[in-house]
């Protein structure tokens, strides 16, 4: 794609995180606090998002800001005045990491199993750069892919970032990812998720994706990413972006179904000309952009942001796909939006859009016995219950079929939830908790 015009990425990390605070009226001990919650949770952002996205006369309400700079109430007041109080005397580097690690200990870093019941076995050996919860979908994180252009402040996959080895889950074993295909015909759909696997040069991408391509079993690829919203260039005018798009060409000319899985979470996203340029040119590799991100409170709890986002894309040619909820993980307590005011929010966005808008689903939660999605609130025998079923399952037994849950205003995740009616489960191999 010719243009005049070639940004060049610029991150900007912790160590920048006060200089862009200057552009707004803080002070000092609010942009102190600020940084202490950085130094626990990550932080980045780029030129692109700063200058584009972000209106600053709006800040600190503009969603934007929220949703990628760090907000004094994403950890507890007495962890927040810890690390600011360490800051402020500038203790050693190691002081202050035992005091991060141990405040992440405490912040769920890796629900739903992901580091135990999803991780598949090979051979007697454990692919730790794997995820397979579900029997017919793959997920593969790219060890060169375990970052982001820029990171969401709501993130449920924050241990990635935070420089803790343990905390990551990471391959680049493409050998042992073929292996594992080859004798799981099961398999029909593979994630390259992360992270951001297009942080990733084109050539590198191309290491994991082509051997994908060489099994038959293996009818979908997927990608997951941000990049549309938080640095559309990497598909214009980036340095190997025509390579991408290529890439993108050969899947579907293998027959492959190519799906962007694009992380969307306001509208003000799509505000700059160059996301509906690059959009354009992934459809026109013939790679379907679905588009999905979680309500968060605080940046689009209302059904106003979700039915321009939902038409908005669909009038940009991608697919809405999943509206989730937030995970149980990392700051959920000051994102988290209860289960009843999220169906709320859901369904009156929801009734608004047009029918090619309705592929939508959700309000649904990524929990271990898979996706939950919650269906609305009624009355059942008498009893105030919320409706729910699974989209996919561990058990596929359990796939489709609905199920009751005790009304609890207050409840915010599937384990919040208790079976209705008295019941000791919700369905036979369906337990609460």
């Amino acid at each position: 794609m010719s243009s005049a015009h070639h940004p060049r990425f610029r991150a900007f990390t912790p160590r920048d995180l006060d200089g862009l605070l200057r552009r707004v009226s803080l002070t000092d001990d609010q942009r102190l606090a600020l940084r202490a919650v950085s130094s626990v949770l990550p932080f980045r952002t780029n030129a692109y998002v700063v200058d584009e996205l972000i209106d600053w006369s709006a800040v600190p309400e503009d969603p934007v800001f929220r949703l990628t700079f760090p907000q004094a109430g994403m950890l507890p007041a007495p962890d927040v005045r810890r690390m600011g109080d360490l800051l402020v005397r500038q203790a050693p580097r190691a002081e202050i990491q035992r005091a991060a690690h141990e405040i992440r200990m405490r912040l769920n870093p890796h629900p739903s199993g992901q580091l135990d019941a999803n991780v598949p076995v090979h051979e007697g050996r454990r692919l730790t750069g794997l995820q397979h919860k579900y029997p017919e979908t793959l997920l593969v994180f790219p060890r060169q892919g375990q970052t982001c252009h820029a990171y969401c402040t709501y993130c449920f996959r924050w241990p990635q970032f935070v420089g803790e080895a343990d905390l990551r889950i990471a391959t680049d074993d493409i050998a042992a990812t073929d292996s594992y295909l080859r004798v799981h015909p099961e398999v029909a759909s593979v994630l390259v998720t992360g992270g951001d696997p297009l942080v990733m040069s084109t050539a590198v991408l191309r290491r994991y994706v082509e051997p994908l391509l060489r099994i038959d079993t293996v009818r979908s690829i997927r990608v997951g990413t941000k990049s549309l919203a938080f640095w559309p260039y990497r598909f214009t005018t980036d340095r190997d972006a025509d390579d991408l798009l290529r890439l993108f060409e050969e899947v579907v000319a293998s027959g492959r179904h190519l799906a962007l899985m694009a992380h969307f979470t306001h509208p003000q996203e799509l505000r700059p000309p160059v996301v509906r340029a690059a959009m354009r040119r992934v459809r026109d590799t013939g790679a379907v952009i679905r588009c999905q991100g979680p309500l968060v409170a605080g940046i689009n709890d209302s059904a106003d942001a979700w039915a321009r986002l939902w038409e908005e894309t669909t009038t940009l040619g991608a697919v809405p796909y999943y509206q989730f909820v937030e995970r149980d993980t990392g700051p959920q307590g000051y994102f988290g939006v209860p289960l009843a005011r999220g169906h709320a929010v859901f369904r009156d966005a929801y009734a608004r859009v047009s029918g090619l808008a309705r592929t939508v689903r959700g309000p649904v939660m990524s929990a271990m016995p898979g996706k939950v999605c919650v269906d609305g609130v009624t009355e059942v025998a008498g009893e105030k219950v919320f409706a729910l079923h699974l989209i996919q399952a561990r058990d596929p037994d359990l796939v489709g079929r609905p199920f009751f849950a005790a009304y609890d205003e207050g409840a915010t995740w599937f384990t919040d939830l208790k079976p209705a009616f008295g019941a000791s489960r919700f369905l036979p191999g369906l337990e609460p908790g």
